[in-house]
C-alpha cells in the first residue's frame, strides 16, 4: 500500500553496516593522504626541486638555490591562504632550506638532496625495526591520525596486516634510499631530482598496500569463526 499508513522501508544491519564501514575506511584513507598533504602537496613539493635542477642547468647553483627557497616559501605562504594543510609545507620549506645550505657550502648540486636521502634512509629502518618490537608503525600512524588508540593491537589479524603494511613502506624508504644514494655518489643531480619525484608513485604504491591489508584483514576479522 501507499499513503500515509505505509511504512517507509528500513535497512537491513548488513546494508547501514557495510554503507558505514566503506565510509569510515574511505575517511581512514583520506585522512592518510592529507596528513601527508594531499595529492596537491605532493605536486608542490615537486615545484622547488624542478626550479632548482633547472636554473643550476641554465645558469648556475647560487640562483638555483635562491629560486628554490623563494619557490618553497611561495607555496608555504600559498598554502596558508588557501587554509590548506600547514604541516606539510613547513617541512617542505624546511628541508628545502637545509638542502640549500649543505649545497651552498659543499658547492654541489648534489648535497641538496642529501637530507631526503639520509630521511629516507632513517625511515627505512625505524619501520623495519617497529615490527621487531611488534609496533608496526602503520598502524601506530594509522589509528593515531584516526584517534582511535592502540586497541587493534589485540586483534592478531590487524596486527599482522599493519606489520606486512609497515614492512612494505620499510621496503619502499630502502629503495629509494638505495637508488638516490647511487645517483648521488655518480653525482647525477638532474636524475636525483628525477628519483625523487618518481619516489612520489612509490609512497602512492605503499599507502594503496596498507588500505588493502587493513580491508583485508577487518574482513576476515568479521567472517564467523
Amino acid at each position: 500500500m501507499t499513503g500515509r499508513h505505509s511504512r517507509p522501508r528500513v535497512k537491513r544491519p548488513a546494508e547501514a553496516d557495510d554503507g558505514d564501514d566503506a565510509g569510515r575506511r574511505g575517511g581512514e584513507g583520506r585522512t592518510l593522504l592529507e596528513q601527508m598533504g594531499g595529492v596537491s602537496g605532493m605536486i608542490y613539493s615537486t615545484v622547488p626541486v624542478v626550479v632548482f635542477v633547472v636554473v643550476n642547468a641554465l645558469v648556475s647553483l647560487g640562483p638555483a638555490l635562491g629560486v628554490a627557497v623563494l619557490s618553497a616559501v611561495v607555496i608555504a605562504l600559498l598554502r596558508v591562504v588557501r587554509r590548506e594543510p600547514l604541516q606539510p609545507a613547513i617541512s617542505g620549506l624546511f628541508g628545502v632550506a637545509i638542502g640549500a645550505f649543505l649545497a651552498h657550502r659543499s658547492g654541489q648540486a648534489r648535497d641538496f638532496f642529501l637530507v631526503g636521502i639520509w630521511y629516507s634512509g632513517a625511515l627505512a629502518v625505524v619501520f623495519a625495526g617497529s615490527t621487531l618490537v611488534r609496533w608496526p608503525l602503520a598502524g601506530v600512524i594509522w589509528h593515531g591520525l584516526n584517534g582511535d588508540g592502540h586497541r587493534w593491537r589485540a586483534d592478531r589479524a590487524l596486527r599482522r596486516a599493519y606489520t606486512l603494511a609497515t614492512l612494505l613502506w620499510a621496503v619502499m624508504f630502502a629503495v629509494k634510499f638505495t637508488a638516490q644514494r647511487w645517483l648521488y655518489e655518480a653525482n647525477e643531480p638532474g636524475w636525483l631530482a628525477v628519483a625523487k619525484i618518481a619516489g612520489y608513485a612509490l609512497t602512492g604504491v605503499a599507502l594503496l598496500g596498507t588500505l588493502w591489508a587493513v580491508r583485508r584483514a577487518r574482513v576476515r576479522a568479521a567472517q564467523p569463526a
